[in-house]
């Protein structure tokens, strides 16, 4: 059994994504889970409107809010999601499935991206030269031992921790106020020989959005703090720093590139933009970085969610109906169901998934258009088989699909599926991956 579970969700200066993040939250099923949100007076403010935690938190430092949320966490595990992210409903039951295992770590689930369809993280390991490394097969849940140079990667906006060993490790570097925070720690972890599980069916949205350092277009406004952390997350990993620099920075020339040649910036914005980055690459390099220190351990009372049991309801039809048919829809939100509604024209426009604010998760687009990467620009389909189809892709992230646990031999699993989660070593960091080859399924088409 999965222990006691607390979300931490860190917030600043975002109150609307904040809601709809919360609002996906209570659609979660899990037995035993709290929500915390660390955040400034405006996420506070929209926190008291749902039965969660709340911490007071106003400095624009990730890490040290992540931190101020970790020591006052009541859960045995904790898990990071971003404010500006929603899970899917089994989403929390398939992220700590892998607790089950004593000796696990870590683990961490799939990012999709803002048209809730494609991959924004698919798994992958790290080095200390911030080289990532591909999973050998990331379309299935695995465990993978780290190593020194080569730590498994999980992302801070859909990650679970042992609270017990952040908290002795001294949590998250605060010298990383935005930027690389869970990838060195994932580093440490490393250092440290640490179990971590991937689990591809965990799945959350990540609808990016602005920030001081990201404008609405999802454009960046500043890398300086991307600059600055590169090189404390270098330092950290005593990695020799000018080699990685240049490689660093030409990684955020050819981004800034792009935007400059799609008229999303001005040349002097590109300018100004790695102007910014190498300044605070030289900040980085002349911080004072302290020994990490045990965090305190002040668990607040656990504060359990209410279980969720309602079904999962699917409505279909076309765009024209959508004010009725979402009008359906949030009556059966409201009582207790979680909801998918399609909205579909007669045309070959790309398909969209996201959780509105209503707490629906909707697909809009072409009843003929593409929405996995396979897919051709148009192809006819039934409505009834296009809609299968889409919903057979996410099922088993919601309610009529019960997530199952194959990360502990001994609680009904088969055979086959205990051998194909078997502990994945490391090989010598002169290999061109860090991890060995595992057999397996085909990747999934995203």
């Amino acid at each position: 059994m999965s222990p006691p579970v607390t979300v931490i969700v860190v917030t600043r200066g975002r109150p609307g994504p904040l809601r709809r993040c919360l609002t996906g939250l209570m659609q979660v099923r899990h037995p035993a889970c709290e929500v915390l949100v660390v955040g400034d007076a405006a996420g506070v403010a929209v926190a008291a409107d749902f039965p969660v935690r709340t911490l007071g938190f106003d400095r624009p430092n990730i890490a040290a809010a992540r931190n101020a949320g970790l020591s006052v966490a009541a859960g045995q595990v904790v898990a990071f999601l971003d404010d500006d992210a929603v899970p899917e409903p089994l989403w929390l039951s398939h992220l700590t499935a892998p607790f089950a295992r004593a000796e696990v770590a870590a683990a961490g689930g799939t990012v999709l991206g803002t048209n809730g369809i494609s991959l924004q993280w698919a798994g992958g390991a790290v080095n200390r030269a911030l080289r990532l490394l591909p999973l050998p097969a990331p379309e299935a849940p695995g465990l993978y031992r780290s190593a020194p140079d080569c730590a498994i990667e999980v992302k801070g906006t859909n990650a679970a921790y042992r609270r017990d060993l952040l908290l002795a490790m001294g949590g998250f570097d605060p010298a990383l106020s935005y930027y690389l925070d869970e990838t060195e720690l994932n580093l440490r972890l490393g250092r440290a020989g640490a179990l971590v599980a991937f689990v591809p069916e965990a799945r959350v949205w990540h609808d990016k959005a602005a920030a001081p350092y990201r404008r609405a277009d999802r454009v960046p406004a500043d890398l300086g703090a991307i600059g600055r952390s590169s090189a404390v997350t270098l330092r950290r990993g005593g990695q020799a720093v000018e080699a990685a620099r240049d490689r660093l920075r030409a990684v955020e020339e050819v981004k800034v590139g792009g935007h400059r040649r799609a008229g999303r910036l001005t040349a002097a914005e590109a300018a100004r933009l790695l102007g910014g980055w190498e300044q605070a690459f030289a900040e980085g390099l002349a911080m004072d970085l302290p020994e990490f220190q045990a965090l305190p351990d002040a668990p607040g009372a656990f504060a359990p969610l209410a279980p969720q049991e309602g079904p999962h309801v699917i409505i279909a039809g076309w765009s024209w109906r959508a004010r009725a048919l979402r009008a359906k829809a949030a009556v059966q939100v409201a009582a207790g169901a979680v909801v998918t509604l399609a909205l579909w024209s007669p045309t070959a426009r790309r398909l969209r998934r996201r959780f509105t604010g209503a707490g629906v998760w909707e697909i809009t687009g072409g009843l003929y258009g593409k929405s996995v990467r396979s897919d051709p620009s148009a192809r006819f389909w039934t409505f009834a088989k296009r809609l299968a189809r889409e919903v057979e892709r996410t099922a088993d992230g919601f309610p009529d699909k019960a997530p199952l646990s194959p990360y502990d031999c001994q609680r009904g699993v088969s055979n086959r599926d205990c051998a194909d989660l078997r502990i994945s070593t490391v090989a010598p960091p002169a290999a061109p991956s860090c991890l060995l080859p595992r057999t397996g399924p085909r990747p999934r088409n995203n």
